[in-house]
């Protein structure tokens, strides 16, 4: 099969193309950005495009697939040309599914831990040689690929982004996957710029429910009350299964699970992530793994990458990055910080620099989220402002809407950049909230 990537230097985009060209699809593509590590990854591959930039003479009537992008725009010269030669046009979902439409799909969706959680089943599964396809979101510890697909394995599982798909389909991405197994995790406003009401957001969580195959399994968070909301309202019959968060213990730094078999110890931290391992270990129940198997895998899991991850510096310092930037996420990660490193002094550092981030009417989601933090540090660059043609907001206006007047707020990377370098790293806790990168701070010095 031939297939032509629009976009594909995307961290989900060349994550697929990587896994039709080990399939043994002939893989081509075009961008006019790409970035490290898709760029080694695609060279390593030998699918890396010669050069930037958009080519429709790259778009030729034998292509069986295009895969489209959301990186790219409506108005691409290579989607024009693709549509006069009236070549099939997938978004990135649609493709998937088109791959796993004769498996068991396995959906993970939530504005928060769906990433984890997937990637805690798929380390379980991993752990006990149980091979399946799979698309998740974040890199992980012992897999080469973020999409693995085969003609062979009876189930995948995808992670469910309630995003739109693609330029041309505005749809929520996990709309198109039709899951026989699903697990929702929680409900929480994000992507504004997109969904303009919560009540908009919500309904994406409605169709996805909706869209489970009759007779299928939905695992949902009780805990949330706009979850369970949406599935007593359900119409569609499937079979409904609520969790919680597991009793646990912190003791000495370390958190122990209490189950039946005795207390586990596990490698990661915070309640949110002992309610997404509860979800994982539902969801593992219905692929055949015993409770008793599933604990013991679990021991060895040490998160997914950027979600509390440790950095490892040469001063022994305490440093984590957590991907956190939505409110529901920094709230979550804030949380967890402050429990484990409670005897010790907290800096918690966040980034605001999405389009919903930055919007003063959504800017009230985050009071009180960076609460219980010794130091709690907010950034956010003036230019970036201006780049996105968004109107300036003042310091004053954040400290109000997080409800923290202690709160220190930076608008310039270098002023950042000059508190960063005064502070002794190897006294108390730092975790660092962005899915940027503080205007190029190394976490490192």
């Amino acid at each position: 099969m031939k297939t032509h990537f629009i976009a594909i230097g995307g961290s989900a985009m060349h994550n697929l193309a990587i896994a039709l060209k080990d399939k043994g699809y002939e893989v081509s593509g075009s961008d006019d950005a790409i970035f490290e590590p898709s760029k080694s990854r695609l060279e390593k591959k030998e699918i890396l495009p010669q050069e930037l930039g958009w080519f429709p003479e790259k778009i030729t009537s034998d292509i069986d697939a295009i895969i489209l992008g959301m990186h790219a725009h409506e108005d691409n010269p290579e989607l024009a040309k693709a549509k006069e030669l009236g070549l099939k046009i997938y978004s990135y979902p649609e493709f998937l599914y088109e791959q796993a439409k004769n498996k068991t799909r396995v959906v993970i969706a939530g504005s928060h831990g769906k990433t984890t959680i997937t990637s805690m089943i798929l380390h379980v599964l991993n752990f006990h040689q149980k091979d399946v396809d799979y698309m998740v979101g974040a890199q992980l510890e012992g897999f080469d690929c973020m999409v693995k697909l085969t003609e062979d394995n009876d189930f995948m599982v995808l992670e469910g982004d309630e995003y739109l798909s693609s330029p041309i389909d505005l749809r929520s991405k996990f709309l198109l996957y039709q899951p026989n197994i699903a697990l929702m995790s929680g409900i929480a406003w994000d992507h504004i710029n997109v969904f303009k009401t919560f009540d908009d957001y919500i309904e994406q969580f409605r169709k996805f429910v909706a869209s489970i195959t009759p007779g299928g399994i939905l695992v949902y968070n009780e805990e949330d009350a706009e979850v369970v909301k949406v599935v007593e309202n359900a119409e569609n019959y499937f079979r409904k299964i609520p969790y919680k968060t597991p009793e646990y213990e912190l003791s000495n730094g370390k958190v122990y699970l209490k189950t039946e078999m005795g207390d586990i110890p596990l490698s990661v931290f915070g309640s949110h992530n002992l309610l997404n391992l509860e979800g994982a270990r539902n969801i593992c129940h219905h692929l055949g793994i015993m409770d008793e198997d599933f604990y013991d895998a679990i021991m060895s899991f040490k998160g997914a990458s950027k979600r509390l991850e440790k950095i490892e510096r040469e001063d022994n310092g305490t440093l984590y990055k957590d991907f956190a930037h939505a409110p529901s996420k920094v709230k979550a990660a804030v949380k967890a910080f402050c429990e484990q490193f409670k005897n010790e002094k907290k800096y918690g550092f966040l980034e605001l620099h999405t389009y919903s981030s930055l919007n003063p009417v959504f800017l009230e989601q985050y009071d009180h989220a960076m609460d219980g933090l010794d130091e709690a540090i907010v950034f956010y660059s003036e230019d970036a402002l201006k780049i996105k043609r968004m109107e300036p907001i003042s310091p004053d206006l954040i400290k109000e809407k997080f409800k923290n007047e202690n709160l220190k707020v930076f608008t310039s990377a270098q002023e950042l950049h000059a508190y960063w370098d005064l502070l002794d790293k190897t006294k108390g806790s730092y975790m660092m909230m962005s899915s940027g990168n503080f205007g190029g701070l190394d976490l490192m010095k």
